[in-house]
C-alpha cells in the first residue's frame, strides 16, 4: 500500500498523522477556508479509514495517547469523527486515553450502508477494534450514538468495560420503548421514511452543501433555538469551531447517516436493554425537548447495571460540557490489573 508522506499504513487501514502546531492557521476544509485561532481545539493525532473484510470503509480519528486505554466515541446524528468536544481532546491527553472517534456508514469517509438493525454496527466495531489492536474498550455515544453504545455493550460484552450515553435516544418500538419523544413521531411515519430515505438523503445533502458558505451563521441560528443551559455551552468559540469543522468535513461527500439512523431507530434494535450485562452510565439534561428525561429514566430502569446523572437546565447538547466527568467515570470502571470487569445483574 502506498500513499502520501506522513501517512501511516498497516494491514486493513490507513491513517494520516495530523499537525500539532498551535499557531493560528487557515485550515482548508474541503474547499472552504475556516480560520482557526483556538489553541484549545487539538487536532486528531491520527485520522483516516479502516477497511473492513467486506470491503466497506469506516472513517476514524484518534485523539490523546497512542498507547492508553481505548475509549471509542460514537458521534451524535449525523456527526463525523471530529465531533469530539475540545475538553475531551485535552482530557484524553492528560489521562493517557486513546480516544477513537468512529463515523457510522453514510457520513464522512464511511461507506454508505444500511444495517438490518443497530446490532450491525456492533459487528463492524468489533472488526475495527481488532484491526486497531484494541482488546478492551470503553464507549461513549452522544444522542443517536447512544443506541450504538448499547448495541456494542450487548454484542461485545466480553470486551466492553462500560458505556456512557449522553442524551441517548430510546427504542421506538417493542417492549423496551417508552412513550412520546421525537422518535415516536418518526415511528409513526416509518413506512414513508423507509421507502424514501435515499431521496431524502440526497435532498438533505444538497441543502447542507448549499449552506457551507454560511456555516458559521447557520450554527449561530441553531444555537439560538437551544435552552439556556445548552446555549451557554455551545456559544463558546471552541465549541462552534469544533462543530463547524466537523460538519464541513463530514457532510461534504454524503450525509446518508442521518436517514440511516432514523430508519434503524424506528425498527427493532435486535436485542433487549434488559440483556445488557456491562455498566451503562447515562447523562441527560432535565430540559431536553428532543429526547425527554423520562426516556433516560425508562432505559435506566431496564438495564441491570445503569445509573443516571441529570444535568440541570440543560437540553440535548449540554452533556458535552461533562466530558471530564464522563471520561473519569469510564476509567474508574476499568478492571484493575487487567482483570475482567465484574458483570452485575439486577
Amino acid at each position: 500500500m502506498t500513499g502520501a508522506p506522513g501517512t501511516t499504513h498497516a494491514q486493513g487501514y490507513a491513517l494520516s498523522a495530523s499537525s500539532s502546531a498551535k499557531a493560528p492557521e487557515v485550515v482548508e476544509t474541503y474547499g472552504t477556508s475556516y480560520t482557526s485561532s483556538m489553541s484549545e481545539l487539538l487536532d486528531p493525532r491520527l485520522e483516516g479509514t479502516i477497511v473492513l473484510s467486506c470491503g466497506r470503509s469506516i472513517g476514524i480519528a484518534e485523539y490523546g495517547s497512542r498507547d492508553g486505554r481505548a475509549i471509542l466515541w460514537f458521534p451524535g446524528t449525523p456527526g463525523g469523527c471530529r465531533q469530539i468536544p475540545p475538553l475531551a481532546r485535552q482530557i484524553a491527553v492528560q489521562r493517557n486515553v486513546r480516544l477513537i472517534a468512529l463515523e457510522r456508514p453514510g457520513i464522512g469517509s464511511s461507506t454508505p450502508h444500511l444495517y438490518d438493525s443497530v446490532l450491525g454496527w456492533a459487528e463492524d466495531v468489533g472488526e475495527v477494534a481488532d484491526k486497531l489492536g484494541v482488546e478492551r474498550m470503553g464507549l461513549i455515544g452522544l444522542s443517536g450514538g447512544g443506541a450504538y453504545v448499547m448495541a456494542c455493550a450487548y454484542h461485545l460484552a466480553d470486551r466492553v468495560v462500560g458505556g456512557a450515553v449522553l442524551g441517548s435516544v430510546a427504542p421506538a418500538c417493542g417492549d423496551d420503548a417508552p412513550p412520546g419523544g421525537a422518535l415516536g413521531l418518526a415511528y409513526r411515519g416509518r413506512f414513508l421514511i423507509h421507502n424514501t430515505y435515499g431521496m431524502l438523503a440526497r435532498m438533505l445533502w444538497a441543502t447542507t452543501y448549499s449552506l457551507r458558505p454560511v456555516a458559521g451563521q447557520a450554527f449561530d441560528l441553531f444555537v439560538g433555538t437551544m435552552v439556556d443551559g445548552d446555549r451557554e455551552v455551545m456559544q463558546r468559540p471552541e465549541m462552534k469551531q469544533m462543530f463547524v469543522d466537523d460538519m464541513l468535513r463530514a457532510a461534504r461527500p454524503q450525509i446518508h447517516s442521518l436517514l440511516f439512523d432514523v430508519v434503524l431507530f424506528t425498527k427493532p434494535w435486535g436485542f433487549s436493554l434488559r440483556d445488557i450485562r456491562v455498566p451503562i452510565r447515562f447523562w441527560h439534561g432535565d430540559a431536553d425537548n428532543f429526547v425527554p428525561l423520562s426516556h433516560a429514566e425508562h432505559q435506566v430502569a431496564l438495564i441491570p447495571d445503569a445509573e443516571l446523572r441529570v444535568r440541570p437546565r440543560e437540553g440535548h447538547m449540554g452533556n458535552l460540557d461533562a466530558s471530564e466527568e464522563i471520561l473519569d467515570t469510564l476509567l474508574a470502571l476499568w478492571p484493575r490489573g487487567g482483570h475482567d470487569p465484574v458483570v452485575q445483574t439486577r
